[in-house]
């Protein structure tokens, strides 16, 4: 598994200031794609547990918010596993602070393969150009959501993000 970049003081992915990782490797190739960069398994750097070690390290101050995990692809099977590990090892250092997803994929899917029980925030579906617009919090398309994971495990049905109109 391989990584593109960190932001070490995002605020552009998530509310507040961010620690970001854009993780490497994508299929969907979305068309006007914001980071093709990230497209190629190939490309970026070694994700390993030293990467996972910066993480909690920049995470470690009081104006950090959270967590972003974007890519490329996070829960591409070539991800999900070292995105779902990153987000255990962050929340249980940090379990007051969130985990925000981008994914390409749904959330009906994911969850039927993966335990999100530390993910709090998933942006889910893949960017469609066509549906762009440039008002939408956290999102670039409107068949996108933005779902509260923790209140959908609980309902057991999709509950969309309250800080979104």
């Amino acid at each position: 598994m391989r990584y593109n970049k960190i932001r070490k003081m995002d605020i552009a992915n998530g509310p507040g200031i961010r620690v970001s990782i854009f993780m490497q490797g994508c299929t969907f190739n979305c068309k006007g794609c914001f980071n093709p960069d990230t497209h190629s398994f190939t490309g970026g750097k070694e994700f390993n547990d030293d990467i996972i070690d910066k993480i909690i390290d920049l995470s470690n101050k009081n104006y950090i918010r959270g967590l972003s995990i974007l890519g490329g692809e996070p829960m591409h099977k070539k991800n999900a596993l070292g995105t779902l590990k990153l987000a255990k090892i962050f929340k249980e250092k940090y379990p007051e602070k969130d985990v925000w997803v981008w994914s390409g994929f749904l959330y009906d899917d994911l969850i039927k393969n993966y335990d999100l029980n530390n993910i709090d925030i998933l942006v889910d579906g893949k960017y469609v150009q066509d549906l762009y617009n440039p008002t939408l919090k956290y999102r670039g398309s409107s068949n996108q959501r933005v779902i509260d994971v923790k209140k959908s495990l609980k309902k057991n049905k999709i509950v969309l993000y309250e800080g979104v109109e």
